[in-house]
């Protein structure tokens, strides 16, 4: 291959992945430790390479969509098949594939929670205003919640 077009031979240390990809030195260790990545080694130093870091880049991104390790490890795995990426990008499609049908069956299921709840919220409104209309401005919200992705952590007083 022509020299201009070789990755540079650059490395990285747990310092600058962690800076980069806002994660913590824990995290990298871990998946050392679950064989995603493979740090080369100076001493007690990890030393990372290129690879390590476009490693680390798809194991966060699968992270992301919610991917398990045994998944990403999959996807990683076939990247030295020796046929220009085209299995490794096989499996990711089908891997992604099923991932979007998952979570559309959940977003369909939280949009139908959702609208059980204003359901909900509208006959315990109109109980109210029938019954007892000087409660209902205590069972107001002070302030409508932040929203918020699912599995989220929300703030105490939102809880």
């Amino acid at each position: 291959m022509p020299t201009e077009l070789r990755r540079p031979e650059r490395t990285f240390t747990i310092r600058q992945l962690c800076l980069e990809f806002k994660c913590t030195p824990r995290a990298l260790r871990f998946y050392e430790d679950k064989g995603l990545l493979s740090p080369a080694r100076q001493g007690l130093k990890r030393v990372y390479s290129y690879k390590d870091r476009a490693r680390l880049q798809l194991i966060l991104r699968g992270k992301r969509v919610n991917l398990s390790l045994a998944e990403i490890r999959e996807i990683l795995d076939l990247y030295d098949k020796n046929d220009g990426g085209a299995t490794q990008n096989a499996t990711a499609l089908r891997r992604f594939r099923e991932r979007i049908v998952t979570l559309e069956r959940q977003r369909e299921d939280l949009d139908h929670a959702i609208a059980e709840l204003h359901q909900a919220c509208e006959r315990l409104e109109q109980s109210l205003v029938d019954s007892r209309p000087d409660l209902l401005s205590e069972a107001e919200p002070q302030a409508p919640a932040p929203a918020t992705r699912v599995g989220a952590r929300q703030p105490e007083a939102v809880r």
